[in-house]
């Protein structure tokens, strides 16, 4: 079934195997989570067997799931030969590792992702603390609260889903699927270690979670996440933005938009948020939870209150990282008190 063939379809999630260009099929995998349904898988068709841009989420559902798109591709899980993965969350990792378990199969992903694939693979791998103490940090005791009693421990890694990768990609590596080039690029921002795939030759974009056609994708969840990763982020749209129009292959969403387009889109989008943020301060401070409680929340500016507690948490890191920048361009300042950060906006200063 082609992509073009099924482009009226209601749902992007509808199981099976879709061809979105020459030997390249996009194969939805099942999630457990309330808004993303599914995390598209990449097949890349040669000689040797199959090339996997991302693994999915080591659940049962979305390996039948995978196993069921590659039979329409004539294909089972052992033609896999490699999987390489964008970035290390768990719905884009843990299902390469488990099935590496199984087959031997290669997993590969960016170097970037040393530090948290170390500390999530470790024995005891870290728990939930560190987000409740930035939680803390920003005046969200309430998410905080609500988070705590739906969250447990680390547990161990083997239980996480974590290993090492085979290999870590470096910026710049190729990679030959038959007659195809693969060049990963390190797009820094939704996690440190993010990288994305380019068919410079067919102009295609394997672009993971860095570039969505239909949602704005979080920005640093992930182990010991860098103060300005936003700052990271935009630079990375940009440098994708300055390479030649493809058309996008998205983790989450239908195949086919123009990457262009869609990065002109988010910046935009960050710019109005800036904007948006930077207007709610005044000369008392705010926590960011604070400034989160002031804004709408997804395309249908929902309040904060409406979100569930794990998208609270999101809202309110989402919101940091944009005071952050704000501090940086010197449109705010930031105090500490108590523990607590709280923001103010800068006073304009005489021309």
């Amino acid at each position: 079934m082609s992509e073009a063939a099924n482009s009226q379809r209601a749902a992007w999630t509808e199981p099976g195997a879709f061809l979105v260009a020459p030997g390249v099929w996009r194969i939805p995998t099942v999630l457990p989570m309330d808004g993303l349904k599914a995390v598209n898988i990449y097949a890349l068709v040669d000689d040797a067997g199959l090339t996997l841009i991302d693994g999915g989420w080591a659940l049962d559902a979305a390996r039948d799931a995978l196993v069921a798109g590659l039979a329409e591709i004539g294909a089972q899980l052992g033609d896999v030969q490699r999987f390489l993965v964008t970035h290390a969350h768990r719905d884009h990792y843990t299902a390469a590792v488990s099935i590496r378990r199984e087959f031997g199969t290669r997993v590969l992903i960016g170097e970037g992702e040393r530090n948290t694939l170390e500390k999530l693979s470790a024995p005891t791998p870290p728990s939930f603390a560190s987000q409740t103490a930035a939680l803390a940090r920003h005046g969200a005791g309430p998410v905080m609260q609500a988070l705590s009693a739906i969250v447990g421990s680390g547990g161990s890694a083997e239980d996480n889903g974590y290993e090492l990768p085979d290999a870590w990609i470096a910026s710049g590596e190729s990679f030959a699927v038959g007659s195809r080039t693969l060049e990963a690029i390190a797009t820094p921002g939704h996690t440190r270690g993010h990288v994305v795939f380019a068919d410079r030759a067919a102009g295609l974009l394997f672009a993971g979670d860095h570039v969505l056609p239909h949602i704005t994708p979080s920005i640093a969840f992930e182990v010991d996440p860098p103060r300005l990763a936003l700052r990271d982020y935009l630079g990375s749209l940009r440098a994708v933005r300055s390479m030649p129009d493809m058309t996008l292959m998205p983790a989450h969403g239908p195949a086919g938009d123009a990457v262009h387009a869609r990065i002109d889109a988010l910046l935009a989008h960050h710019d109005q948020r800036l904007d948006e943020i930077a207007s709610v301060l005044g000369a008392d401070g705010l926590t960011g939870h604070d400034v989160a409680g002031q804004i709408g929340w997804t395309s249908r500016r929902r309040k904060f209150a409406d979100l569930d507690p794990f998208n609270q948490m999101l809202a309110v890191f989402e919101t940091v990282l944009h005071l952050n920048l704000l501090v940086l361009q010197d449109r705010a300042t930031e105090t500490v008190a108590g523990g607590v950060v709280f923001f103010t906006r800068r006073a304009a200063t005489a021309g």
